[in-house]
């Protein structure tokens, strides 16, 4: 079992993790440079797999 100081650290990296994803979308839809708009997606996509993995380990 989890303490809550634990469980909001857990929260706060899913939080950070989503927050990241949202940003690097936003940025990468307002570049003009194509490889650089390829770059941050990729950083999103990064960061969503990261959330998702966390989010799978914890419903194990």
């Amino acid at each position: 079992m989890m303490s809550p100081k634990e469980l909001l650290y857990i929260q706060d990296a899913l939080g950070h993790a989503q927050h990241m994803e949202k940003k690097c979308r936003e940025c990468a839809s307002q570049l003009s440079n194509e490889d650089l708009k390829q770059l941050v997606e990729k950083i999103a996509n990064k960061q969503k797999m990261i959330f998702d993995q966390f989010y799978q380990l914890l419903n194990q």
